[in-house]
C-alpha cells in the first residue's frame, strides 16, 4: 500500500485514498472469512472425532464388554438398588472398577458393612449319612496307664456329597390277564401310565434331566449325546435327542398361552428383546436373525415371544387389547401397541445408562457427572423404602415427598443443559433421550405400582445370552416357537423360585391331553401358589 502521490490533485488524491481505504477494508473481510471458516472447520473436525472416539468405544464394549468389560463402582450400584439382581452375583460377574460419578449415598463404602456370616453352613432339608472315623490304635489305650479309652463325643464337620449319575433301564411289565373259563371273554392288558412322550426310548425322568440340562444349565444336546456314550455306553443321536426336545417345546405351547392369559390379567409387563440366530436353509451356512421377545410381570412368570423380526407387529399381537401398565426402553415399535387405557412407562436404569456411556468416554465430562447424581439419588429413595419394608401406598408417600422434588431439579438442568450441549455428543444424546421419554419417566410418581426400571426383565434375557454362546443358533424357524415356550416356563420357575425339574416331572406327563382350562392350574405361578403351604402361625 502506498500513500497517494503529492502531484496529484487534492480531489485524486482523495479518491485514491478512497480506494485504498476499499481495498484494505476488502482484505480485511477476507482475512476474517477464512478465519470463521477454518473455525468451523475445526469444531466439525473436533466433533467428527469425538463421535468417531465414542462409536470406537461402543465397538469396543460391544465386541469384548462381555469378557473383559469391567463393570463399575457405579453400575454395580444400580444393580443392589433394583429388585432380583443379587450383589453376589453382581460381584461375581466383575471386578470393582472405578467410575466417576458415585455418591456418598450410592457408594458401598460409605454404607454399612454387614459381619461376616462365619462359615457356610450345608442345607438342613438334604439328608445326612453319618461316617465314623475311629480313633487310632494308640490313642484308644491311655497313654499314663495303659487301660482303654471311651468315647466321650465326637468333632463334627459337613461336606457336600455326590452320587454319580447311574444309568440303567427300567423293564415296564404291564400284565395281560384273561379267563381260563372263558375263551370269548379275550385278553385285558393293563393300562399304560402317563408318559411325556409315547413310546420314548427316554424315561419321563431322563427327559427332564435332558431339558434341564440343556435349557438351564445351557449344555448342547451334541455334548449330552457324547456324555450318554462316554458314560453308559448308550449311542443315542443328537437328531433324536433334538426330535424329544422338540415335542416336549410343541406340548408346552398351549401352557405358555395360558401363562400370557396369566400375566396380561396382573396389570404390570415389563418386556425386552434379544436377537438370536437362525437357520432358514436358504443360504448353506447363513444365520437369520430373529427375536425373541420377553413379557413377564414383577414378582410373577415370564413368557418369550418367538418372531422372526424386531418390528411392532410382534408386541402389538402378544399384547392385544391390554390397558394395564407396559415398561420398556426407549425402542419405538413399543409405541402404539396395546388397548387405549396402556400406560406406558420408560425404564430409568436406561436413561442412566446412557450418562455412564458419556462417562466411558470422558471421566472428566462435568454435565455426565452432575445429572448422572440425581437419578442415583431416585434409585436410592427406592432402595430405603424397600429397606423399610414399605407396602405400595407407603412407597408412593416417600416417592411424592422426596422423589418429586428430585425429578424437578433434574428437569430444569435438562432443559437447560440441552441448550448448550452439542446435540451429537454424548452427553447430548443422553440429554435428548432422557427429555425425549419425561412423560413416560416420570409415571412412577402417579403410579404406585411402577418400577423405576424394568431390570427385571434384563435379568430374564441374561440365561438367553448365556444359553446363546452354547447352543449358537435355533436350527429352524419352527424350532422357535418351541424353544420359546421351554425357555418361558424354565425362566418362569426361576424367578418364582420354583426346582425346575420337579415342576417339570410333576406337569409334562399327559399334558398334551390336558384341556385349557385345565392348563390355567398348571402354569409355574398357579402351581408354585398351590404347591407352596402357607406359613405356620407361632401364636
Amino acid at each position: 500500500m502506498t500513500a497517494p502521490s503529492s502531484s496529484l490533485s487534492p480531489r485524486d488524491q482523495i479518491e485514491q485514498l478512497q480506494a485504498l481505504l476499499a481495498a484494505t477494508r476488502a482484505e480485511r473481510d477476507s482475512v476474517h472469512a477464512e478465519l470463521i471458516t477454518t473455525r468451523t472447520r475445526l469444531q466439525v473436525a473436533e466433533l467428527r472425532i469425538e463421535k468417531l472416539e465414542y462409536l470406537r468405544r461402543k465397538h469396543l464394549e460391544a465386541k469384548y464388554g462381555a469378557s473383559s468389560e469391567r463393570l463399575s463402582d457405579v453400575q454395580l450400584q444400580l444393580l443392589e438398588l433394583e429388585p432380583g439382581v443379587h450383589r453376589q452375583e453382581a460381584q461375581a460377574e466383575a471386578g470393582r472398577g472405578e467410575l466417576p460419578g458415585e455418591t456418598p449415598e450410592t457408594d458401598p463404602s460409605q454404607r454399612k458393612r454387614r459381619a461376616h456370616p462365619g462359615r457356610q453352613t450345608l442345607a438342613a432339608h438334604l439328608p445326612r449319612q453319618e461316617k465314623i472315623i475311629p480313633a487310632s490304635a494308640e490313642q484308644q489305650s491311655c497313654g499314663r496307664c495303659g487301660g482303654p479309652t471311651a468315647v466321650i463325643g465326637y468333632v463334627e464337620s459337613e461336606q457336600l456329597e455326590v452320587i454319580p449319575a447311574r444309568h440303567f433301564v427300567t423293564v415296564v411289565k404291564r400284565e395281560k390277564r384273561a379267563c381260563p373259563g372263558c375263551p370269548q371273554a379275550g385278553v385285558t392288558t393293563a393300562p399304560a401310565p402317563e408318559r411325556i412322550v409315547e413310546k420314548s426310548l427316554l424315561s419321563d425322568a431322563a427327559l427332564v434331566d435332558l431339558l434341564v440340562a440343556k435349557y438351564c444349565d445351557h449344555l448342547p444336546l451334541y455334548r449330552q449325546s457324547l456324555m450318554l456314550g462316554r458314560e453308559a455306553g448308550v449311542d443315542i443321536s443328537r437328531a433324536t435327542l433334538d426330535g424329544l426336545v422338540m415335542k416336549v417345546g410343541e406340548m408346552l405351547r398351549p401352557l405358555t398361552a395360558a401363562m400370557r392369559r396369566e400375566i396380561l390379567a396382573s396389570g404390570y409387563v415389563q418386556a425386552d428383546e434379544t436377537p438370536v440366530p437362525v437357520q432358514l436353509g436358504t443360504k448353506p451356512g447363513k444365520h437369520a436373525q430373529a427375536f425373541l421377545w420377553q413379557y413377564g410381570s414383577p414378582g410373577g412368570a415370564t413368557v418369550f415371544d418367538y418372531r422372526g423380526g424386531r418390528g411392532r407387529e410382534g408386541p402389538r399381537q402378544f399384547l392385544g387389547d391390554y390397558a394395564g401398565l407396559l415398561q420398556t426402553d426407549g425402542y419405538a415399535a413399543y409405541g402404539g401397541c396395546g388397548g387405549v387405557g396402556l400406560l406406558h412407562a420408560a425404564c430409568w436404569a436406561h436413561a442412566r445408562r446412557k450418562f455412564i456411556e458419556a462417562l466411558k468416554l470422558n471421566r472428566r465430562d462435568a454435565d455426565a457427572l452432575r445429572l448422572v447424581a440425581p437419578i442415583n439419588r431416585l434409585f436410592a429413595i427406592d432402595r430405603q423404602a424397600r429397606e423399610e419394608g414399605l407396602d405400595l401406598e407407603a412407597r408412593h408417600a416417600l416417592r411424592q415427598r422426596k422423589s418429586a422434588p428430585v425429578l424437578a431439579e433434574l428437569h430444569a438442568d435438562l432443559l437447560a443443559s440441552a441448550r448448550q450441549l452439542l446435540p451429537a455428543s454424548a452427553t447430548g444424546r443422553a440429554v435428548a433421550y432422557t427429555l425425549g421419554l419425561w412423560d413416560k419417566l416420570t409415571l412412577f410418581l402417579s403410579q404406585p405400582r411402577l418400577e423405576l426400571s424394568n431390570n427385571l426383565a434384563e435379568n430374564s434375557m441374561r440365561p438367553i445370552a448365556v444359553g446363546r454362546k452354547n447352543w449358537i443358533h435355533l436350527g429352524s424357524a419352527q424350532a422357535g416357537p418351541r424353544v420359546a415356550a421351554i425357555l418361558s416356563v424354565i425362566e418362569s420357575c426361576r424367578r418364582l423360585g420354583l426346582p425346575p425339574r420337579a415342576y417339570l416331572a410333576a406337569i409334562l406327563p399327559g399334558l398334551a391331553n390336558r384341556s385349557h382350562r385345565q392348563l390355567d392350574s398348571l402354569t409355574p405361578a398357579a402351581w408354585a401358589a398351590a404347591h407352596t403351604s402357607p406359613p405356620t402361625s407361632t401364636m
